[in-house]
């Protein structure tokens, strides 16, 4: 089996690379007055993050055994680094685009990770405002990679590689990448609209390190919109306390599931996407989609 042997020294270079360059940014954004940080919102971010590690740490024995229980049926044995490690990254990028797809198209599923999106900042320390229940069912989007032949502290690893990508991309700052480059890989331009709340941008741009996947799948969009991008969510909350942070939408999927009629309906409000409503009174931002376009075409029929 491929070793990688610089394993942990790779991690502490690119967590301490991530921890200096949020200093950074914070320092420029302090002095240059950007406003990108506020104070609550920041320690916000680090509760979360630590709230996330200390269940990832309880979850961290059950996650190792599943893997390596499907690991022992698998299906190819791969002895060439080149040939498993660049698989294997691809790989699981893929698979955590399905799982943040789910995210979003699946309210139940975005019960759990709309405290990922529920800051109106955006800024490195956004990237740690962590899907606090993941832990708990992200190891199951990860299967499929055990019967390819990945080892568990391999698939582990691979997580955390892209993850510590994923979280360089939060920032406000304009980068200039090459065309090629942005075409292939997420850039903060990518992930800025994933953040917004500006209705076209809804639901686009769901890669962690690869944006070819939401060009494949018909999710991706430019920053293109004339307005300025306006983070958080549709209808932000106003309790941003410890436990309304993580349970807010738990209480509004249960509130709706209680006053749905029939049972039908009542499973229709855990798996149907966020905003959803058997009455039409909220809708889903497929749908506010549509009317923002017909809006604007009609605007344009006008002006013209």
């Amino acid at each position: 089996m491929p070793h990688f042997d610089g394993r942990d020294n790779a991690v502490i270079v690119l967590i301490s690379l991530l921890l200096v360059l949020t200093l950074i940014e914070m320092g420029f954004s302090y002095y240059e007055h950007r406003n990108y940080y506020n104070k609550r919102d920041t320690f916000t971010n680090i509760y979360l993050t630590v709230l996330t590690f200390l269940i990832n740490l309880a979850m961290k024995v059950s996650t190792f055994f599943i893997l390596s229980f499907v690991y022992r049926f698998r299906l190819f044995v791969i002895s060439n680094t080149i040939l498993y490690w660049i698989p294997l990254l691809v790989a699981q990028d893929f698979l955590y685009w399905v799982l943040h797809y789910t995210g979003h198209y699946c309210r139940l599923f975005w019960a759990m990770h709309v405290t990922h999106h529920s800051s109106e900042y955006f800024n490195l320390t956004t990237g740690f405002r962590s899907t606090v229940l993941e832990p708990l069912y992200r190891v199951f989007f990860y299967l499929p990679l055990a019967l390819m032949g990945f080892t568990a502290l391999d698939i582990l690893f691979a997580y955390l590689i892209t993850q510590l990508y994923g979280n360089l991309v939060h920032t406000q700052y304009q980068i200039n990448f090459p065309k090629w480059y942005s075409y292939v890989f997420v850039t903060p331009s990518h992930h800025r609209v994933h953040h917004a709340s500006n209705i076209p941008y809804l639901d686009k741009n769901m890669g962690m390190v690869l944006i070819i996947w939401d060009r494949i799948f018909g999710t991706f969009r430019e920053e293109n919109l004339p307005e300025p991008i306006k983070y958080g969510l549709t209808h932000n909350i106003e309790d941003t306390g410890p436990v309304n942070i993580i349970f807010h939408e738990w209480k509004a999927l249960i509130n709706d599931i209680k006053k749905a009629p029939g049972f039908s309906t009542k499973i229709k409000y855990l798996f149907y996407p966020p905003g959803w409503s058997h009455d039409g009174s909220t809708q889903t931002a497929r749908v506010m989609q549509k009317g923002y376009k017909i809006i604007k075409f009609a605007k344009n029929q006008k002006n013209s």
